[in-house]
């Protein structure tokens, strides 16, 4: 069976905007949190990670953009980040697809829309404009018009583990032959409602935990794309419900389940990602994964750089992997394994074999 690759990628993060800044800010290990003008920003932290200067009518032109949201403009500029690099045909792509993860689309258009209905002078008037950006798939959906992507369009959401959902996803549609290439990826966004929701629905372990925001975008391929060149075989996805709590057995069992379908030893992986995530699971996590391979393999979590970004959390994962082992030479032809777990219930890993610089 062949093993799908990823062939690019790209990301919009509290680092700044493309690969370049995200590699240097994984590399560099600079923190991201800073001040938020509570003007702008009318939430209750006061602190946030968020992609500076990022406006998504000077991102993405006035044209098509007076309604949009933030998660939605994050996605498109991200997207075209790598259809730049790519062969794409200006008319659009039949068999190109989008696997797009999300909590649940925009929390400040859903909210915004509720709020207008309850509101608005009678007969409690909502801007049509705003309703297709309120949906899940709204961000998606929106994309795949901007540049004609014409194959299958999804949108999945599984809390922190939904970018390593979504590139199981990538990889079924690839070896059923439902599309040529798959563009793969999440993205959230910040925002004064998703603040609050997060704020009033924290867990008590949660800690102080600082809310981030962005999106990671990945193009996958049975074949490398023209002009580009494997940055890693994505050989195996995993995930697995926890209803019991214990969080170090559901992460074991992903784990043991990406190693054994190609037959990896533990000692034979170049690097481990946890999530990071805060609390028990966040702490079981990480204990059974130094357990399994060793604490010296493990890596600084994302989280702890660029905030808390829920449904991109496990995306962003995935680009700092792709991001170190640019750097490092040793991680070529080797494997490299990422796990994420989330208070609701599931938990996810996956097994990269990465190219090399």
């Amino acid at each position: 069976m062949p093993y799908p690759v990823i062939s690019t990628w790209s990301a919009t993060s509290p680092f700044g905007v493309g690969r370049a800044a995200f590699t240097d800010g994984i590399a560099e290990q600079r923190a991201t949190r800073g001040a938020l003008d509570p003007v702008e920003w009318q939430v209750p932290a006061t602190h946030g990670c968020v992609v500076p200067d990022f406006d998504v009518r000077e991102a993405l032109g006035r044209k098509g953009t007076r309604m949009m949201n933030r998660v939605t403009g994050l996605t498109i500029a991200t997207v075209g980040h790598i259809l730049d690099e790519v062969d794409h045909p200006e008319g659009g792509a039949e068999d190109l697809a989008l696997v797009l993860g999300t909590t649940a689309g925009s929390m400040q258009s859903s909210m915004e829309i509720t709020h207008s209905s309850l509101t608005g002078a009678k007969p409690y008037h909502v801007e049509p404009a705003t309703i297709p950006y309120a949906v899940m798939n709204g961000a998606a959906g929106r994309c795949a018009i901007w540049y004609g992507l014409r194959g299958p369009n999804s949108t999945v959401g599984a809390g922190r583990p939904t970018g390593l959902v979504g590139l199981s996803y990538a990889r079924r549609l690839l070896l059923a032959g439902r599309a040529r290439q798959v563009l793969c990826g999440a993205a959230e966004e910040f925002s004064p409602f998703r603040s609050w929701v997060d704020h009033y629905g924290r867990p008590d372990d949660a800690g102080d935990t600082v809310l981030g925001e962005g999106c990671a975008m990945f193009l996958l391929d049975l074949e490398p794309a023209p002009g580009t060149r494997p940055l890693a075989s994505v050989l195996s996805v995993r995930t697995r419900m926890c209803a019991d709590g214990d969080w170090g057995a559901a992460v074991g069992a992903c784990v043991d389940g990406v190693l054994s379908a190609v037959e990896e030893k533990p000692d034979q992986v170049w690097a481990v990602s946890a999530s990071g995530a805060a609390g028990a699971a966040g702490s079981a996590e990480r204990a059974r994964l130094t357990e399994v391979f060793g604490a010296e393999t493990l890596v600084p979590p994302v989280a702890d750089l660029i905030g808390e970004t829920h449904s991109a959390a496990s995306a962003f994962q995935l680009a700092a992997v792709l991001g170190l082992a640019e750097r490092d030479p040793a991680s070529a032809g080797r494997t490299a394994v990422i796990t994420s777990v989330d208070p609701s219930g599931m938990a996810a890993a996956a097994l990269l074999r990465v190219a090399g610089p």
